[in-house]
């Protein structure tokens, strides 16, 4: 399969300025072959992510990307999902803290996570990922994976690996946090692992 990935797509910009989600990707396509070219190095400015939905926003920033740049694109857009906060923060996740008005910093946002779960017997949540591949910027098929990680809201922060809601994220089968995780141990099972490999299947797929 990696060969058929490899041939199509060897150069593909990555529609994302989040430090955190460039050194996860690095690491997953790695072993690929592909190159991901970050695009702030390409002078693409962020996309606009007006939308409700992960896949909505995904596809955004891809065509966004790939139309700035000739380049096929890559975007993803995830983010944590509280059943007891009904799916919140959701697409929102980045900036939850600065809607209610606090700064923008995953400091911040864990703080109001843990806040709106005080009391709350019921702790579980996801993350959700949803990745996009167009091979050019009016793709009418672009190419998307999604992966979704089941844990439960940890009240008390573990872990200094990861970012995001990471520390507060605990996966009770491992009894870990996200944090607690080596980057390796993470990039095997998060729900940026699953996308890539539904979206590295459905490109083979495609590619025959």
């Amino acid at each position: 399969m990696m060969s058929v990935v490899t041939s199509r797509l060897d150069r593909v910009v990555l529609a994302s300025g989040n430090a955190g989600k460039l050194r996860e990707f690095a690491a997953l396509f790695a072993p690929l072959g592909i190159e991901l070219v970050p695009q702030h190095q390409l002078g693409v400015p962020e996309a606009p992510e007006p939308h409700v939905t992960f896949v909505e926003n995904a596809l955004e920033k891809a065509r966004h990307a790939s139309r700035l740049t000739g380049l096929p694109a890559l975007a993803d857009d995830s983010g944590l999902c509280v059943d007891a906060l009904d799916g919140a923060p959701g697409v929102y996740s980045a900036r939850y803290a600065s809607l209610d008005g606090g700064e923008k910093s995953d400091a911040a946002n864990n703080a109001l996570l843990v806040r709106n779960l005080a009391g709350q017997a019921d702790r579980r949540a996801c993350y959700v990922a949803v990745l996009v591949l167009v091979r050019s910027a009016d793709d009418p098929r672009p190419l998307v994976g999604e992966g979704v990680w089941y844990g439960e809201i940890s009240a008390t922060p573990r872990g200094d690996h990861g970012f995001g809601y990471d520390p507060h994220f605990l996966l009770p089968e491992l009894g870990r946090t996200a944090a607690e995780l080596q980057p390796t141990e993470k990039n095997a099972v998060s729900h940026r692992a699953l996308a890539l490999r539904e979206l590295l299947a459905k490109l083979d797929r495609a590619a025959r």
